[in-house]
């Protein structure tokens, strides 16, 4: 599954999070690989100095990596309110995640649906 990140996405994250400048970079490289979260995220894992696989869903192990936190319900919530500088700190503060690939990891849960996302973690831990 290719995620895309359109230019206005993009320029709205910008907004949001002008105070971020690590994420400001995702968000350049995002727009860099024409909104291609997949090629995005490799190149800035490669950037923070991990070697990624690059296979198609790259990304989606990251996050899936991570879902136990992600879904935990203080950043759930954040994260169906959208891309934040809150969300983003929350995420780095309890995942190794950088910021620059915290940021294409939330922007990833965001578009695939939270609930979605979330949904098969909650059904495991009931």
């Amino acid at each position: 599954m290719t995620i895309t990140v359109t230019p206005e996405e993009i320029e709205q994250f910008r907004a949001d999070l002008a105070d971020y400048p690590d994420a400001l970079a995702a968000l350049n490289e995002i727009e860099d690989c024409e909104g291609d979260l997949e090629d995005a995220s490799i190149a800035l894992a490669i950037q923070v100095g991990q070697e990624p696989d690059t296979n198609d869903r790259w990304i989606e192990g990251v996050a899936k990596q991570w879902r136990h936190i992600l879904c935990r319900a203080d950043l759930k919530e954040s994260l169906e309110d959208g891309l934040t500088g809150n969300l983003l700190l929350a995420v780095t503060e309890h995942t190794m995640l950088p910021l620059k690939l915290a940021t294409p990891v939330a922007i990833f849960v965001i578009k695939t649906g939270v609930q979605n996302f979330c949904q098969s973690f909650e059904a495991k831990i009931q």
